[in-house]
């Protein structure tokens, strides 16, 4: 189990002179005034919010007090990389929509909410007691003796009381007694980190949820998933290194021998034959080029996915705007599925929307990637969810592109594959599209850094 690393310490040689001792210390003692605090706090607005519950005023308290664990439990988990190494994850899940009222009802509807309030209600009254006297018992310990000459020499009478237990009445005795003090300080360190590491282990118990079949399956799944997807890429750059070096280089050779042939000056009407079948083979090798970025192109895997979306925009018969701050290369599933929900939702633009401008922005916030495409036309672009198509304003996944705005068509399916390869990814592709504009067509997935690129 993790929990068993945190012991592993104690038993090193090296323990004492480490680190590991002030750290735990740091632990404990840091638990006194934020457990006072916490304790303060929750006894406020326990008391506050039921006196004024009765005018409706004290409900929004109560709220607070529901909710004060998660701020408790966020600090609770870095101040536990003080003596413990290995980050505890936050378990709560991205809310279902935007606004307080659905980050209140994904909150209250979790299970790590309500244990963390659990938390927050045994750190304010059993735990940081307990460390406080934990603490206090070693200070007072080495502390008093340590301080015996020191003490005899402030009374002026020529002894000192040890803890309370004896009376040192010589100085040889005094100093004989700081020096077990010193010597006692080392051994102390031990029990002091055994209670340090035995309250991490209780903190990580409490504060991460236990994973349940159903979950342990869903992770399974996600892996799986993901998986599936690297397979998926893979084998995209596979069929495009092969049209890339196979028939794409076959074409230009049958380019360049027809065009031979057509030096020669044959008569006609081989002349006229060899020209058409020259141009044949210019045509397939375009359409071919053209197939190959479609696959994957080339400025995605040298440059990344800012260049690439760049090179939509260049490529664009509309003035686009590009603002994408992407820190770093991301895994090549997330840049490629990014890269053609934008190259879709670009083209719908150029198609369907009449607008003279577009604009492409977005960043990396909280572990996950969001890009706005947005655009200046006429608006009332349909949304097909579940099979059924809607005109207006509105948010939810994308499974179809806009087919005219405002024109009683259905929407058409340029953006069903967009949103299943994103939500393969857990990502998600809302729009938002009221009749007279703009349109803004918003993708979010979750941006883990690249493992590896070689």
């Amino acid at each position: 189990m993790r929990s068993s690393g945190l012991w592993q310490p104690l038993g090193r040689r090296d323990y004492v002179i480490s680190a590991r001792p002030w750290r735990a210390a740091l632990y404990l003692l840091t638990s006194v005034p934020l457990g006072a605090a916490t304790l303060l706090t929750l006894a406020l607005l326990a008391v506050a919010g039921s006196a004024l519950a009765v005018v409706l005023v004290g409900l929004p308290l109560l709220l607070v007090l529901v909710l004060s664990g998660i701020p408790l439990a966020s600090l609770e988990r870095r101040r536990l990389r003080l003596v413990d190494s290995t980050p505890l994850a936050d378990p709560h899940r991205e809310p279902s929509g935007t606004g307080l009222a659905a980050w209140l009802r994904t909150r209250l509807q979790e299970r790590s909410t309500w244990r963390e309030l659990g938390y927050a209600l045994l750190f304010a009254t059993v735990l940081w007691p307990l460390e406080a006297l934990a603490v206090g018992a070693m200070l007072l310990v080495c502390g008093g003796l340590m301080a015996t000459p020191a003490v005899m020499a402030a009374g002026g009478d020529g002894e000192a009381k040890v803890l309370k237990l004896w009376i040192a009445d010589s100085y040889p005795e005094a100093f004989a007694v700081l020096a077990a003090g010193v010597v006692l300080l080392p051994v102390l360190a031990y029990p002091l980190g055994a209670v340090a590491a035995g309250r991490a282990v209780l903190t990580r118990q409490l504060l991460s949820v236990p994973e349940s079949g159903a979950d342990s399956r869903l992770r399974e799944l996600d892996r799986s998933r993901m998986r599936l997807v690297d397979a998926f890429e893979a084998e995209r750059r596979r069929i495009e290194r092969d049209l890339h070096d196979g028939a794409q280089q076959r074409l230009v050779a049958l380019s360049m021998t027809l065009g031979l042939a057509r030096l020669e000056g044959p008569a006609e009407p081989l002349s006229g034959l060899l020209a058409k079948a020259q141009g044949e083979a210019d045509v397939a090798l375009v359409e071919i080029r053209e197939l190959i970025r479609g696959i994957h192109p080339q400025v995605l895997t040298d440059r990344g996915l800012p260049a690439a979306v760049e090179d939509i925009a260049d490529r664009s018969p509309l003035p686009v705007d590009v603002r994408l701050d992407v820190p770093g290369r991301l895994l090549e599933a997330v840049e490629s599925g990014v890269y053609f929900a934008v190259s879709e939702a670009l083209a719908n633009v150029a198609k369907h929307s009449g607008a003279t401008r577009a604009s492409v922005r977005g960043g990396v916030a909280s572990g996950r990637l969001a890009v706005e495409v947005e655009d200046d036309g006429r608006g009332g672009a349909r949304l097909a969810a579940d099979g059924v198509t809607g005109c207006g304003t509105g948010t939810g996944t994308g499974t179809g592109s806009g087919s005219g705005p405002g024109d009683g068509t259905r929407a058409g399916t340029g953006l069903q594959g967009v949103a299943d390869r994103l939500s393969v990814l857990g990502g998600s592709l809302l729009l938002s599209s009221p009749p007279g504009g703009p349109t803004v067509f918003r993708l979010e997935v979750p941006c883990p850094p690249a493992r590896s690129r070689t």
